[in-house]
């Protein structure tokens, strides 16, 4: 049974009168970060700013360096500080009083996986505002925080029931936390991500290189290792690949010295693009030839629908959000398992005959903020309705 996609009827209508929303969004991280999360908190907030909604950014700063209040295209942000500065824990105790000293009209949880998630919920309810969670789930490179996932699940289950609603970006998403938090069908919406970048303001000149793009945060479950590992078998059918890794994070040591050691520094770049870059990312993503992302899990990667959007042919692992796409005849899968031969033979088959599929209408930013903004009112206008009946 699928589940049900909200209407994006009503969005317009929003942004006149007294129908104006004070929103807030809770992210444990925004820019100048760089991720998943992180491009789809900026992607809908600002398309609700442009529509007359009054949209904060509340988010944590482990550095102590950025400052506390600050504006990106019109998006308001406010940073807490984080604890502890070197881990991704995210204890950040002022982000309950900063809820609770404010006025909002609905909040929005961007991510459950932190220790900012029970304290948005819990400050949620304490200032008597409608919340709603966005899970964004996703791996982690330490198989101890991975396998804790399931008793964070638990804990944090009292407070995710009492949610309004409980937003997932796929199918897979939804299913896989329904069933895990024994929550009825009818709490949950799916919203997918959106997909489109910016037009091109100028041409991008075609590379010398047959250029292969693996996209996403560099940790070890993203799998970057995996198309490494597997380029010295493609080179010996095609010298001309050039290997870029967009991203950054804490596995990238690791996987400099992976390429040091297999004698690939000519190959292989690795970097990322700034978040507010996104004509860069554009632009880089139509050179490309082939988009791999051989992560372990992924819910609904927006790097590979941003890639779908251009017309990228892409190849992932059979997995989790990854094989719900695969099965639509969008990309191309292999098994998890694939040696790096095997993966290096469906480099060289999606290179030579490339999956890019035609007359796939996707989902589009505007999409997603128009279904976002309609669920926010609906949930808006029951809490009205109810006061007003006492």
């Amino acid at each position: 049974m699928d589940f049900v996609l909200d209407s994006q009827t009503t969005a317009g209508r929003t942004a006149s009168g007294s129908n104006r929303l004070r929103i807030l969004m809770v992210s444990a991280r925004y820019s100048p970060y760089v991720g998943g999360t992180e491009t789809h908190v900026h992607e809908v907030g600002w398309r609700m700013k442009a529509l007359g909604h009054d949209v904060t950014v509340l988010t944590t700063d482990p550095s102590k360096k950025l400052p506390v209040d600050d504006e990106r295209e019109g998006l308001k942000i406010h940073r807490v500080p984080a604890y502890p500065s070197n881990r991704d824990y995210y204890l950040a105790p002022a982000i309950y009083s900063y809820i609770t000293q404010n006025k909002w009209d609905i909040i929005h949880l961007q991510g459950y996986h932190t220790l900012v998630a029970p304290i948005t919920m819990l400050a949620a309810l304490a200032s008597k505002t409608p919340y709603v969670v966005s899970f964004h789930s996703g791996g982690h490179s330490s198989s101890v925080r991975t396998a804790a996932r399931g008793m964070q699940r638990l804990l944090l289950a009292p407070l995710l029931k009492r949610a309004d609603r409980l937003i997932c970006v796929s199918q897979f998403e939804a299913k896989f936390f329904q069933e895990h938090l024994g929550i009825d069908l009818s709490h949950f919406v799916v919203i997918p991500n959106g997909s489109q970048l910016p037009k091109l303001t100028a041409e991008v000149p075609p590379t010398r290189e047959t250029l292969i793009v693996s996209p996403g945060r560099v940790e070890r479950y993203k799998g970057h290792h995996h198309a490494i590992n597997a380029l010295p078998m493609v080179l010996e059918k095609n010298p001309n690949v050039k290997l870029r890794i967009v991203g950054g994070g804490p596995y990238e040591a690791e996987l400099r010295q992976l390429v040091r050691d297999k004698g690939l520094e000519a190959h292989v770049e690795i970097g990322a693009i700034p978040a507010e870059d996104r004509q860069g990312m554009a632009g880089l993503l139509s050179q490309a030839s082939l988009v791999v992302l051989f992560s372990e899990y992924e819910a609904h990667p927006v790097a590979v629908m941003e890639a779908l959007s251009l017309g990228c042919s892409v190849l992932v692992y059979d997995t989790s959000g990854l094989s719900e796409l695969a099965h639509k005849g969008w990309v191309r899968a292999i098994a998890p398992n694939s040696t790096s031969d095997e993966v290096a033979q469906a480099i060289l088959n999606q290179l030579e005959h490339p999956i890019n599929p035609e007359g796939v209408t996707l989902p589009t930013w505007d999409d997603c903020a128009a279904s976002l903004l309609s669920t926010y009112q609906q949930i808006v206008a029951k809490r009205q309705y109810a006061s007003v009946l006492g």
